[in-house]
């Protein structure tokens, strides 16, 4: 009885996993064909990277560590994905800023999404973020708007698009 009890008590108490929604290196093939060579690469910064960045992204750095992808086809550069995992409310959201090698954010996928689904914003408030040269500062309630019922969620995407950005221009961006 008692191990019926456990099994009971551990299937309530565990967490159900993150919803994903794409794989990263699915999103990059999207994005920049399927024949491209898609490599992931984790960058550790520095403590003088870490403070530019987040000045330039008026953004806090939760982590010293980005995930970072390179797409790449017969020897060239086509773009990057960086991959920001970021607090929504309680649970997190990884999304993936898609990057061409012209500096300029081609779209974002929101690679998982452990907050409820209702709060996942739509493609329609997702294809605002085509097409914005990295250099932009965009702001919820300025550039972007908020989501009726999703404020946290509009916002936690749109500042991890700054730090994105700032991380792009810091570390990967040609010199």
């Amino acid at each position: 009885m008692k191990k019926i009890y456990l099994i009971m008590f551990m299937l309530i108490t565990i967490p159900i996993s993150a919803n994903v929604l794409i794989s990263p290196i699915d999103a990059m093939k999207q994005s920049f064909g399927t024949h491209a060579t898609v490599v992931k690469k984790n960058i550790l910064i520095n403590n003088e990277q870490a403070k530019t960045i987040q000045t330039n992204a008026k953004v806090k750095l939760s982590s010293k560590i980005f995930r970072t992808f390179k797409a790449t086809k017969d020897g060239k550069t086509l773009g990057y994905g960086v991959l920001i995992n970021n607090k929504v409310r309680s649970k997190n959201a990884v999304v993936l800023y898609l990057i061409s090698k012209e500096s300029t954010l081609l779209s974002i996928e929101i690679i998982a999404f452990n907050e409820p689904m209702e709060y996942i914003p739509s493609k329609k408030w997702i294809s605002q973020f085509e097409n914005i040269p990295t250099d932009k500062q965009l702001n919820v309630g300025r550039e972007i708007p908020t989501i009726t019922g999703a404020t946290l969620s509009a916002r936690s995407i749109t500042d991890s698009s700054r730090l994105a950005f700032a991380f792009y221009n810091e570390m990967l961006k040609a010199k």
